[in-house]
């Protein structure tokens, strides 16, 4: 068995798989939009470019999405990326941040080298960690 996350967006998940490839170092290895599906006329004539699927790569795991009229941004969940560095998780954290909002700085804790927590400018709420080290 394995766990994914399905993500829905409001027009804009094309524009996010595309940034989180080049930021996160994902692969996009499927991206349909509504208008090549098995029934490209069922929807809005404005949401034949939308995406009615998409599949992508990131480490060790499958992150899929969706174009969805009036999606809502994340609230009580959360991305989570686990990074092999502190200037990995300086280097996300900001591109994340960036036209996003964030709800917790990146910040040295007690049970990391950096967290931090925000909702990036697609409506994705991302929680960034560099573990400390474990005795």
């Amino acid at each position: 068995m394995k766990l994914y996350t399905y993500v829905n967006y409001g027009g804009n998940c094309q524009e996010a798989f595309r940034f989180y490839e080049q930021h996160l170092g994902g692969k996009i290895t499927m991206m349909m939009t509504h208008g090549q599906g098995p029934n490209p006329n069922a929807g809005p004539p404005n949401w034949k470019g939308a995406i009615l699927h998409a599949r992508m790569n990131i480490g060790e795991t499958e992150l899929m999405g969706a174009d969805i009229p009036n999606a809502q941004p994340m609230r009580s969940a959360y991305l989570t990326l686990i990074v092999n560095s502190i200037e990995e998780a300086e280097r996300i954290y900001a591109r994340l941040s960036d036209g996003g909002e964030i709800f917790m700085p990146l910040t040295e804790t007690f049970f990391a080298s950096r967290f931090g927590q925000l909702r990036d400018k697609f409506g994705t709420s991302w929680m960034i960690l560099h573990e400390r080290p474990r005795p």
